[in-house]
């Protein structure tokens, strides 16, 4: 167990708090909690500040740096699954793939590969890492959010073009006044999404010329929501 790991345990059970229930206040799995105390994950600075201030700490008491616990090497040997950059750039011979697999561990949930699809969602193209944030990825379930790459200029008024990668994440229902991805008569399309009544919504797509096209909501099956978009310069 880490010094940091145990300060941490300490501090949860003086405040009669279980790993379940500080897994819960900050967004992670009960495992993680488990893992870090047991000295098998590192945290950053920034986890340290939140668990402090859940378990009525002062930071000072808790936190130690990993440059702290590197100091400690030659007393205290660490446990095989910690690593430190010390500890790291101490091991001749050691080869570079591996020593990124380590960290990439390390930082598994902090960062996390989020899948890039085409239109018909068929097959994951490639990924790209988006950071967690309580549990979440730009407010949005893990597994709800998505990169869509754009495959054509339909949408080049509205400043996206074909390349250009678009966070979604999934919807079930119509949202109004957005750019979802959609399903209309067999095709895979994105358009701009307005209501006019509760059975009738407005598509627009605009490429050289705005055009609109009026459809019953129940012929729609709404995919996606487009939240940001990264432009291919």
């Amino acid at each position: 167990m880490s010094r940091v790991g145990e300060k941490i345990k300490k501090a949860r059970l003086d405040s009669k708090m279980t790993q379940k229930q500080l897994a819960k206040k900050l967004g992670v799995a009960e495992s993680f909690v488990n893992d870090v105390e047991m000295g098998k994950k590192i945290i950053n600075e920034s986890l340290i500040t939140r668990i402090s201030k859940l378990l009525d700490k002062n930071i000072n008491d808790i936190s130690m740096s990993i440059d702290e616990e590197a100091l400690n090497e030659e007393t205290v040997k660490p446990k095989a699954s910690i690593y430190t950059a010390d500890s790291l750039s101490n091991k001749k011979g050691k080869p570079k793939e591996e020593v990124q697999d380590i960290w990439s561990e390390a930082f598994g949930e902090v960062l996390k590969n989020v899948p890039i699809f085409n239109y018909d969602m068929s097959k994951i193209i490639d990924n790209k890492k988006l950071p967690v944030i309580s549990n979440k990825i730009e407010g949005h379930p893990q597994d709800k959010v998505f990169f869509l790459q754009i495959e054509n200029d339909d949408m080049s008024g509205f400043r996206m073009r074909k390349g250009d990668l678009a966070l979604c994440h999934f919807i079930s229902d119509m949202e109004a006044n957005t750019i979802c991805l959609i399903e209309l008569e067999g095709r895979k399309i994105i358009r701009k999404v307005k209501r006019l009544d509760s059975n009738k919504a407005l598509l627009l797509n605009h490429n050289v010329d705005l055009d609109t096209e009026t459809v019953l909501i129940k012929n729609v099956k709404f995919i996606a929501r487009l939240d940001k978009l990264e432009i291919l310069l």
